[in-house]
C-alpha cells in the first residue's frame, strides 16, 4: 500500500492519498515509513516542476496533503518515541523566499527523529532569525531556500546572527534545490544538505545523537 499511497499523492488525490496513511496506520504500518513515502512523492513531484510538468498549484496542493498525513501520523510517532529531545533546531525559509514544501520535510524528519522543531514558517529577514535565536536557545538552525535569490538572504541572515554574537552558539545549515558547496561557502553556513535525512544527520552530528 506504500506504492498505492506515492501513487495517490503524486497524482494528488488527497482524499485517497489521506485513506490510505489512515488504513496503513490502522493496520500497524511504521509512521516513519509513511512519511518516507511521502517524502519520495514529494521528490518526485518536484522533479516534475522542475521539468515544467507539475505547477505551482501542484506544489501547493502537495504542501496541504503532507500537512494532513503528518496530522495523522505524528500522534502515533508521539506513543512510539516519548524520549527527551535531541537537541532542538530552529527552521526557517529566507527573505524573499516563500517555498516550504523541502522546508516541512525537513521539519516532519527532524520532529520524527526525535527533535524538538521550532519552524518559523517562510519569508524570515535576519532580524527574526537573531530574536528567535536569543528567544528559543537552539542548537541548530536551518535555513531554506528555493530560490536563487535566497542565496543573498542566507548570506544575510548568517552575517546578522554573526554580528548579534550568536554565531558561536549555534551551527548553521542550508539547504534547497539549487543548494550546493558553493552555496555554504558564499553564505559561510557550517554544513549543506542534500535532502531531508542528510539534514538530519547533519544535527545528529553536531548534538551528539
Amino acid at each position: 500500500m506504500t506504492k498505492q499511497l506515492i501513487e495517490a499523492f503524486v497524482d494528488i488525490r488527497e482524499e485517497d492519498a489521506v485513506e490510505i496513511a489512515q488504513t496503513l496506520l490502522a493496520e500497524g504500518a511504521d509512521p516513519l515509513a509513511i512519511l518516507d513515502a511521502c517524502k519520495n512523492a514529494l521528490e518526485l513531484i518536484g522533479q516534475r516542476f522542475e521539468r515544467k510538468e507539475a505547477f505551482v498549484p501542484e506544489l501547493i496542493m502537495a504542501g496541504e496533503m503532507m500537512n494532513a498525513i503528518t496530522a495523522l501520523v505524528k500522534p502515533r510517532l508521539a506513543q512510539e518515541k516519548p524520549l527527551e529531545p535531541l537537541g532542538k533546531v530552529l527552521m526557517g525559509t529566507v527573505e524573499g523566499d516563500i517555498h516550504d514544501i523541502g522546508k516541512d520535510v525537513v521539519v516532519f524528519m527532524l520532529e520524527a527523529n526525535g527533535f524538538e522543531v521550532v519552524d518559523l514558517g517562510v519569508d524570515i529577514p535576519p532580524a527574526t532569525f537573531v530574536q528567535k535565536i536569543g528567544e528559543t536557545q537552539p542548537d541548530v538552525v536551518g535555513l531554506s531556500g528555493l530560490l536563487t535569490l535566497a542565496f543573498e538572504s542566507m548570506r544575510d541572515t548568517i552575517e546578522a546572527i554573526n554580528e548579534a554574537g550568536l554565531r558561536d552558539q549555534v551551527k548553521i545549515m542550508i539547504g534547497g534545490a539549487p543548494v550546493d558547496e558553493h552555496v555554504r561557502a558564499y553564505a559561510g553556513a557550517d554544513a549543506w544538505g542534500i535532502d531531508a535525512m542528510e539534514a538530519v544527520a547533519l544535527a545528529k552530528q553536531w548534538v551528539g545523537g
